[in-house]
């Protein structure tokens, strides 16, 4: 286990999938620290994707694959933002400035890109160079979750299914979500073609692979129990998928 991330799974495996869960914890490393005011921002959607590490271990699971999670809040720094993006690092969460992002300097940027960020996508592209000199049938998939009211804006949607480059196996996806009773929908609550799949568009176009990022709807899954159950359906509509045959199209 490293500083920046963690790995699930067995990457001597050629399964056809490899998963990566930009905001799965919403852990403060050291020397950082959260004061008693931060701590009811780190439990919301702010500090982590709520139930996404669980349903992503138990898909890693039902599937044979192999994952890579980040140890570290996306409050720290978001891997799933460029470094230029002004989100990447968050001084404004609904009004509230977290203690360890005040008074940030361009030091103490360039220390989080070094220790947490660029790690973390460096680890994915070994992951990705070691799979694909096994195989190059693969689909990268980046796991997120979302919450069911953003705002007044009710978000009926159980299941997203984003993509910028990926049209046709997005929509077949989605149609095969359907079948197993997600509600589902393309490019929502959020796009692919407003660059908000960093993680998965920037890998998936330096090793040329198919990508795509599923958002699940933060109740069903806010329960280990919960998100183990919707792991194993979403495993489900992936070997139902055929992944083989679509990674090579």
């Amino acid at each position: 286990m490293e500083a920046a991330f963690e790995t699930y799974g067995d990457d001597t495996l050629a399964a056809p999938l490899i998963v990566i869960v930009e905001h799965a914890t919403n852990l403060i490393p050291p020397p950082m620290q959260a004061t008693e005011e931060d701590h009811p921002w780190l439990q919301t959607h702010w500090g982590w994707d709520i139930g996404i590490a669980d349903t992503s271990r138990s898909l890693i699971d039902e599937t044979s694959s192999f994952g890579l999670f980040s140890r570290f809040s996306r409050l720290i720094c978001d891997p799933n933002r460029k470094p230029e993006d002004g989100t990447w690092i968050r001084t404004d969460v609904e009004g509230y400035t977290p203690s360890f992002n005040r008074n940030i300097d361009d030091a103490e940027r360039q220390r989080r890109f070094e220790m947490y960020h660029d790690p973390y996508h460096e680890a994915i592209d070994q992951a990705l160079h070691k799979r694909l000199d096994m195989d190059r049938d693969v689909l990268l998939l980046s796991m997120h979750s979302f919450t069911p009211k953003l705002g007044e804006e009710l978000r009926p949607m159980e299941i997203g299914v984003l993509y910028d480059d990926h049209e046709a196996i997005a929509k077949r996806v989605a149609t095969l979500f359907e079948e197993e009773g997600f509600v589902t929908a393309l490019n929502e609550p959020y796009s692919g073609f407003d660059h908000l799949i960093y993680s998965a568009n920037r890998h998936g176009r330096a090793h040329n692979l198919i990508y795509l990022e599923f958002e699940v709807r933060q109740d069903l899954i806010d329960t280990p129990e919960k998100a183990k159950k919707v792991g194993s359906r979403i495993a489900k509509v992936l070997h139902k998928l055929q992944l083989r045959r679509h990674v090579r199209t």
